[in-house]
């Protein structure tokens, strides 16, 4: 098992390689060229800023039994067909039973905003969230 992180704009990028870490999990981080990571106890690969060339890159390099950490629903739909574990940032994992109804979400609200309908934003991080995040991560890392 390997965690790898979509680590755009992720925000538990240090949670999960502390938790790494504690287990000697390799962890790895993917990332475009407008971030820089270079986090200890985790290995970076960075690639071009092409649209989605992070995300065809983690999918073409995930294995079953690996835990993805990603935000993004296609991301994720296309890692569970690949047969990892797949979480969000906030301790959400995603799986068969609800990926089609986030799908779903995601492709009606780009019709709403190709509308010229608003939706609402982002609410600012809360540190319960990452206390959810570390939580789930936990109980995952624990069935390897």
């Amino acid at each position: 098992m390997r965690i790898l992180i979509d680590a755009d704009g992720c925000p538990v990028v240090d949670i999960a390689i502390a938790e790494a870490k504690k287990r000697t999990i390799e962890c790895i981080l993917l990332c475009d060229t407008s971030h820089v990571f270079e986090k200890d106890g985790a290995k970076t690969l960075t690639f071009s800023k092409g649209a989605d060339s992070v995300d065809f890159a983690l999918v073409n390099m995930v294995r079953a039994g690996d835990l993805v950490i990603t935000q993004d629903y296609g991301l994720a739909a296309m890692c569970l067909a690949r047969k990892a574990q797949v979480l969000n940032q906030d301790g959400m994992e995603y799986t068969a039973d609800n990926i089609d109804a986030l799908l779903a979400e995601r492709h009606n609200s780009k019709k709403i905003r190709n509308a010229g309908g608003h939706l609402k934003g982002m609410h600012k991080r809360a540190p319960a969230q990452d206390v959810a995040f570390r939580a789930k991560l936990r109980v995952i890392l624990m069935t390897f």
